[in-house]
């Protein structure tokens, strides 16, 4: 008799009224065939493996089937069951072998595993909704459908160089009351707030981690506040596949996948691309006395470096270290990446303490690594930006050094660090500031300055405002008698420690808070800020609120009132960059004249025209960028020059002389007061005097030649 169906999805087995057959080995996971669902997993050392089966939020399994022996190929087990309610269904693993922590081997059949490659993760559904402790499988894999109308979408592929990016936790951004936005704290909500980053200049923003994990992760009782400690920045993996369903407004229906993904298409239609923060140095398992979730049970010898005797390596500070350059990880990692590309759209990856990526199982540095390599070269990443935080809590520090294979940028921690303390009014620091302003050629000589992400503050330590609000971190209210987050914070209060009703130091602060935004937008580079900067978001001068889920990460709104010099100063500094091609080069200045216009493409000044100083006791630097090297000479701008001043008194700047027929324009004096420290794009006044300009002590000055 004819028939249209497969002979390969025919069932050849059952049990407990299951049907089910072999199946293919990839892809890895849970995936949708006719009639049925294929389970791949794999476990080099596992000697059985059970599926079990949940109806979704039951307590016990409906079924549990043994893999026969004949369904492994290799060290991989895969099945197709048939007639399964997609909708409906959790499932898990339980891994058979040796339990022998001496030996790298933590097999107990006893607990349900979490599928490493599950799409989504059931049992935290919503955010701090109190979990069943009894639970026999707390974080339960499920599947997603493939439906989604992504309309005409793409990855927008925006110039790396034209980037402006905007650090965010997806839930401080809009969890504060006076956000005023429905389903606070949720993917939803964030498109309540595009209007906002455009009117900011935002073109890309870079979430913190997004996909699944555990806030309740050592949650506890906070002995200071009393209030409750918990896993607020996510950096403590349970999935690297599932968007985090507490982050979702329909995450208790389980539309978590849906909700990112309208989020990331209505970002994309407004000209915002999508990074994600991602955690490939760890786990949430932790070190031998954490919880067995998945890799630790299913093959912990393969996903963990490990020592000798079966302790786990601690490169990330967090208890364990993903061995990331094993090829079964290292594939896990790029089948990831490529699905949040492919699936999500997805413009850029910043990767958490990437050095760790290029250890080996042992924790040496390689010369070459082989996942950062395969990440570089990967044809469905081939167009995503790649960003490492180029060190590790293991002491390997690769700022400037990370293996690159012309793809991959970095957070530059020199710059960040050099441009406090020159803004503090350190001694020195001018040939550093020379190189920020220039994107580093000194440490990306070979990869051009847009291998340099430029930030002066990030969800990692103080707030801009912070920065010039305090001396010492104040971090009691994490419960660790201020013991915890980093002490060279290069910081100055301006005076007084905290907040106070000086209006002198308040007004200095927020100068200091224009001089820096100043440095950040006209360095070449790729600028990027973390929220709430624009309006002076405050942590009490907290350096480390990863347990927080209060004021401390929440962005305050009504800050863009109190604060609105400080938000329409930063909207202009934003858009100035946007407008000044010659401001966002993809090639290091050459310091020489090469279209023919009288003038290098960079030159450096100082209180006298053409003769900068950069001996040690001096504090100040001016540079003039001839606009007809924009772009390498391919476009024509206006010429800008900056003058920075981080001496305490004012002194006269001698204003290189331009061209006949142009003139220099004021377009920012952070020594001003509010509504007179900047002008309109193209709308910037003469100066009167176009021989000399009198710069404030601690301020910065933007001209514009036309």
């Amino acid at each position: 008799m004819a028939t249209d169906i497969r002979i390969d999805y025919y069932p050849t087995h059952e049990q407990q009224g299951i049907k089910f057959r072999r199946g293919h080995v990839l892809p890895f996971g849970a995936t949708m065939v006719p009639n049925g669902i294929n389970f791949s997993i794999y476990s080099s050392e596992a000697i059985d493996c059970t599926l079990v089966l949940f109806e979704r939020g039951e307590a016990e399994p409906f079924a549990e089937i043994r893999f026969p022996e004949e369904f492994r190929t290799g060290n991989v087990y895969s099945m197709i069951v048939f007639e399964l309610d997609y909708e409906r269904l959790e499932y898990g693993y339980r891994m058979d072998g040796p339990f022998k922590p001496e030996e790298g081997h933590r097999f107990d059949k006893s607990i349900i595993l979490s599928d490493p490659y599950a799409k989504a993760i059931g049992g935290r559904d919503s955010w701090l909704a109190k979990p069943n402790w009894d639970n026999i499988y707390p974080y339960r894999s499920r599947l997603v459908f493939e439906d989604f109308d992504w309309e005409n979408d793409h990855p927008l592929e925006t110039p790396i160089e034209d980037l402006v990016i905007y650090e965010m936790h997806l839930r401080g951004f809009t969890q504060h009351p006076s956000s005023n936005v429905k389903n606070p704290g949720t993917f939803a909500a964030i498109r309540s707030k595009i209007a906002y980053l455009k009117e900011l200049g935002i073109n890309c923003v870079e979430l913190m981690p997004i996909y699944e994990f555990d806030e309740w992760e050592n949650s506890k009782e906070n002995p200071v506040t009393g209030g409750l400690i918990v896993n607020f920045w996510g950096y403590s993996t349970v999935n690297f596949f599932s968007p985090k369903a507490g982050y979702a407004a329909t995450g208790k229906f389980g539309m978590q996948v849906d909700e990112l993904k309208t989020l990331v298409k209505e970002l994309h239609k407004n000209g915002i691309e999508v990074m994600l923060d991602v955690v490939f140095n760890h786990t949430a398992e932790g070190d031998h006395r954490g919880h067995t979730i998945s890799f630790r049970g299913i093959d912990n010898k393969t996903y963990y470096m490990l020592t000798p005797e079966g302790y786990y390596f601690n490169f990330s500070g967090t208890g364990n270290t993903l061995n990331c350059n094993n090829p079964v990880v290292r594939n896990m990692v790029l089948d990831c990446l490529r699905y949040w590309a492919a699936d999500y759209h997805i413009d850029g990856f910043r990767f958490d303490l990437a050095a760790i990526l290029g250890r080996d199982q042992n924790g040496a540095p390689l010369s070459n690594p082989p996942l950062l390599e395969s990440l570089a070269y990967d044809p469905i990443l081939a167009k995503c930006k790649l960003v490492a935080e180029a060190w590790d809590a293991g002491g390997l520090y690769q700022v400037g050094s990370f293996p690159a294979y012309g793809r991959w940028a970095e957070w530059n921690g020199k710059y960040r660090d050099g441009v406090r303390k020159f803004l503090k009014g350190d001694e020195g620091l001018v040939g550093d500031i020379a190189q920020s302003i220039q994107g580093w050629p000194d440490l990306y000589y070979y990869r051009g300055p847009t291998a340099s992400i430029n930030f002066i503050s990030c969800h990692d330590g103080f707030t801009l405002y912070d920065l010039f609000a305090y001396n010492e971190k104040h971090n009691e209210a994490n419960g660790e008698n201020n013991n915890d987050g980093g002490n060279d914070n290069h910081s100055w209060n301006c005076g007084v420690e905290g907040e106070t009703d000086d209006v002198f130091i308040n007004q200095l602060r927020h100068k200091q808070i224009k001089n820096a935004l100043s440095i950040l937008f006209v360095s070449q580079g790729v600028p990027m800020i973390l929220s709430g900067d624009e309006m002076g978001v405050t942590k009490n001068g907290n350096n480390n609120t990863y347990c927080h889920d209060n004021e401390l990460n929440w962005v305050d709104w009504g800050l863009l009132e109190k604060n609105s010099d400080l938000f329409n100063f930063s909207k202009h500094i934003t858009h100035f960059r946007r407008a000044h091609p010659v401001l966002r080069s993809r090639t290091h200045f050459q310091h020489r004249d090469y279209v023919g216009s009288g003038y290098p493409d960079i030159s450096f000044h100082g209180t006298q025209a053409w003769q900068p100083d950069f001996s040690e006791s001096s504090r100040c630097l001016a540079f003039m960028l001839d606009g007809a090297h924009a772009k390498g000479g391919t476009i024509v701008d206006d010429t800008i020059y900056v003058a920075l001043n981080s001496y305490w008194d004012a002194l006269y700047y001698e204003l290189p002389a331009l061209p006949n027929g142009r003139s220099w324009h004021l377009s920012v004096n952070t020594d001003m007061p509010a509504g007179q420290d900047f002008f309109e794009i193209g709308k910037e006044p003469r100066l009167d005097d176009q021989g000399r300009f009198l710069v404030g002590g601690r301020a910065t000055v933007v001209l514009v030649g036309k």
